[in-house]
């Protein structure tokens, strides 16, 4: 792999920019690997390149029935932050946000992550209490947190709806300095690109149709490019998690819901930070194009297609006014939908399975793009010793028979309204 450098710039600069290596290799399947990661996503290609980077497992295959950032991964609102407040969710993502700091100097690759800073406003002080909650509980796990109040929400947010017309009046606000966003499709290509460096084969536009069955256990898969055995396999295929789960005999806690994502036309800069609307599920940002990238809730029904419906797109547009009155002038260039896989308690599953050599990571939600470097850390932790990494045991998939559910936003069992 040729590192990337202010060096290398110049250099290829003198040849036309015409020299330079490929990413990463165009692979054919091996007839067996070690491992095999279903899904060319953030989570499959993080893992794949922790296998190879922390355990020395190198003969491993990441099949993407598409091609590389086709996926979830390329489909969200590029958010990381780590301001969970139930033990569990807590460490895992703050683990994830300093990956996440080291991450472009880790790859090679930037990955343009901006740490803007993520404000939730609070419309109740009944709302800001329980924000305090949150920050203090966030301070005791060693993750910075503050509590603004709306003077200091106003001085930063100037922009937001102060008048008395207000329809939901700002309190405050919950503010973690260290969140930002990042740029999705880099983190696949830089994902990529470092795993192939370690001799993992990214096969693109091959399909998994069924497994290999030994006895009891799990010894490869079929695919549109044939029969490819392996030692382990590994699932991480976000929204289509429950169709590959059938495939190979799991009955799976698991809706997938279409999550869409929207991009207004460029415009000056004018929001600095992420900010979440505390009165509905509504967040946005500015994108280093101009656009303000908006995002709200997932539509309200089962669909495995990218992308959704009006009803969601109105819902969406009247929080933005609500929050943001300007943002009424703008127009919506492009919108696009995720396939978000639901768990009845909006946490996610990364574990062995019941069927010897088969590994699950699903049920993300609305927290894939944001937790993908530690999922990957994890969940090739969990591939390579055969047990779970101890940042994801309260993540196992028996957790919802024995009542150990992670419940962050207390709805209860019911993974359309989360």
């Amino acid at each position: 792999m040729a590192r990337y450098s202010a060096f290398s710039i110049f250099r290829n600069a003198l040849s036309g920019q015409k020299n330079w290596q490929r990413a990463w290799r165009a692979a054919e399947p091996k007839p067996f690997y070690d491992v095999i990661i279903v899904g060319g996503g953030g989570h499959g290609l993080a893992t794949a390149f922790y296998l190879a980077e922390n355990h020395g497992i190198r003969n491993v295959a990441v099949l993407e029935k598409g091609y590389v950032g086709g996926g979830n991964v390329g489909r969200n609102t590029t958010v990381i932050r780590s301001n969970y407040l139930l033990d569990g969710n807590t460490q895992f993502y703050e683990f994830s946000m300093k990956l996440w700091e080291g991450m472009s100097q880790a790859l090679n690759f930037n990955i343009m992550f901006s740490q803007r800073g993520q404000l939730v406003t609070a419309h109740s002080a009944d709302q800001l209490g329980a924000f305090s909650h949150r920050a203090n509980i966030m301070r005791l796990n060693g993750i910075d947190s503050d509590i603004l109040d709306r003077d200091e929400v106003q001085r930063m947010l100037p922009y937001l709806d102060y008048s008395d017309t207000a329809r939901f009046p700002i309190y405050g606000a919950i503010f973690q300095g260290r969140a930002g966003t990042a740029r999705h499709d880099a983190v696949a290509w830089g994902y990529a690109r470092a795993a192939d460096a370690h001799g993992v084969d990214i096969i693109q536009n091959c399909e998994v149709t069924g497994f290999v069955g030994h006895g009891d256990r799990i010894v490869g898969v079929e695919t549109t490019k044939g029969r490819i055995v392996a030692g382990k396999v590994g699932l991480a295929v976000a929204g289509h998690t429950s169709v590959l789960g059938t495939k190979a005999g799991l009955q799976l806690p698991i809706e997938s819901h279409v999550l869409q994502a929207f991009v207004t036309e460029p415009l000056k800069p004018l929001v600095d930070h992420v900010v979440a609307y505390g009165a509905g599920h509504y967040y946005l940002s500015q994108s280093d194009k101009g656009g303000l990238v908006l995002g709200g809730d997932i539509d309200g029904y089962n669909s495995y297609a990218q992308r959704g419906n009006l009803g969601v797109i109105r819902e969406t547009m009247e929080a933005a006014i609500a929050l943001m009155p300007c943002v009424s002038r703008l127009r919506i260039v492009r919108h696009w939908g995720g396939v978000m896989d639901m768990t009845p308690d909006a946490s996610p599953i990364i574990c062995p399975t019941a069927i010897d050599g088969l590994y699950l990571n699903g049920g993300w939600c609305y927290g894939g793009f944001k937790a993908t470097p530690a999922s990957g850390w994890c969940f090739a932790h969990t591939i390579a010793n055969g047990k779970p990494h101890p940042l994801v045991a309260p993540y196992s998939l028996d957790r919802f028979r024995a009542g150990r559910t992670i419940d962050e936003a207390g709805i209860g069992p019911f993974a359309w309204l989360h």
